[in-house]
């Protein structure tokens, strides 16, 4: 381990057999700079969230742990106590959501350590840190970073929106860019805004209003009408891109399902010197008319294996909203999984598609 300190001497390491099964006995010394109670947690919660994903029996006396079960899982416990402590000791501290990405993370067995994925630093705002907290969040992170162009496309909770714009703001901040432009297709008022009541601002406020959120969350409040007066943020609907050429700008575009093919046409051509493109969007909450082919839908089968474009896709596991979220989103998906089977069996006719709506 590189953190916490493997024990020495034959009576912390050793191997016994039980029946036909070959079972490893093994102390891990956690280092005494580590508070023993942020480690294991309040009322040993992250105790129990450990012995839950281990199949092994953990025994904890002062700053000693003694795993004992089949060496793989013995290794996997190993290991997750590693990373605990690494992330501890990046200040950050350890909550329950967090244990569960890591156990999460080491399951799936990726070359990528689960602390670097958590402790990777994207903004700073008024005391609280913008990070990723899932692999395939840090793997679109590091996408943006080497790309002009990326998709980030997957179910609502992810982050890809909210992720998107901390490196918006990022890349305004180190001056890699001179300003950013949020869009998103205004699908409810069919973009004729002139036919809705009030001035254009109260047209159009309702559809971006997700975006101003997530923008107080990462710039100071008091100066976002100033950064919006002089255009270095700018927060408009989609068909208000048509006709521009976007220089030294990080522009996104979110709710990108919501686009027809040639919306999103329109968009990528926008695309000018020094500037990058993320599009965001959920394949499956399309709130076009019927007949009408989504943009996101068919986008990667015209620009997969281009140079400087990047699709990565989030799932429900990677739902970074209260932990229930991520299982309503998957309890939707099999109800409409089975729904469609019902449909089958029953002459074709459909239920309606419960995943459509909703906001990102």
């Amino acid at each position: 381990m590189s953190e916490t300190n493997k024990a020495r001497g034959d009576n912390h390491d050793r191997d016994e057999t039980n029946g036909t099964a070959h079972v490893t006995v093994h102390t891990v010394v956690v280092p005494t700079s580590i508070n023993m109670v942020s480690l294991l947690g309040a009322g040993d919660e992250h105790l129990v969230l450990i012995e839950k994903a281990i199949e092994a029996d953990i025994h904890v006396r002062g700053n000693q742990i003694t795993l004992r079960g089949e060496p793989g899982e013995i290794a996997l416990a190993e290991r997750m106590l590693d990373e605990l402590v690494t992330i501890i000791r990046t200040g950050q501290g350890l909550n329950a959501e967090t244990v569960e990405r890591v156990i999460t993370m080491l399951r799936a067995e990726t070359n990528e350590r689960p602390a670097d994925v958590l402790s990777l630093n994207i903004l700073s705002n008024r005391g609280r840190t913008i990070r990723p907290k899932t692999l395939n969040q840090k793997r679109y992170v590091d996408a943006i970073d080497k790309n002009t162009i990326v998709f980030g496309i997957g179910p609502a909770g992810t982050g890809k929106t909210y992720l998107a714009m901390a490196k918006a703001v990022q890349a305004l901040q180190t001056k890699k860019v001179t300003r950013i432009i949020l869009t998103r297709p205004a699908v409810e008022a069919g973009e004729r805004l002139g036919y809705l009541p009030g001035t254009l601002s109260e047209k159009i406020d309702p559809y971006l209003r997700p975006l101003y959120d997530a923008l107080h969350d990462m710039i100071d409040p008091e100066t976002i009408p100033k950064l919006l007066a002089s255009g270095t943020i700018e927060v408009a609907p989609l068909a208000f891109m048509r006709g521009r050429s976007l220089n030294d700008a990080f522009i996104i575009l979110d709710e990108a399902q919501n686009t027809s093919p040639e919306q999103m046409k329109m968009f990528l051509t926008r695309l000018g010197f020094g500037s990058k493109i993320v599009v965001t969007g959920d394949v499956t909450q399309v709130d076009l008319p019927s007949g009408v082919k989504s943009g996101l839908r068919v986008i990667e089968g015209i620009l997969d294996g281009i140079e400087d474009i990047s699709f990565n896709k989030l799932t429900t596991h990677d739902v970074v909203r209260h932990r229930l979220v991520g299982r309503i989103v998957t309890a939707y998906e099999e109800f409409d999984a089975h729904a469609e089977v019902r449909a089958e069996n029953h002459g074709g006719v459909r239920r309606p598609n419960l995943r459509s709506g909703g906001a990102e």
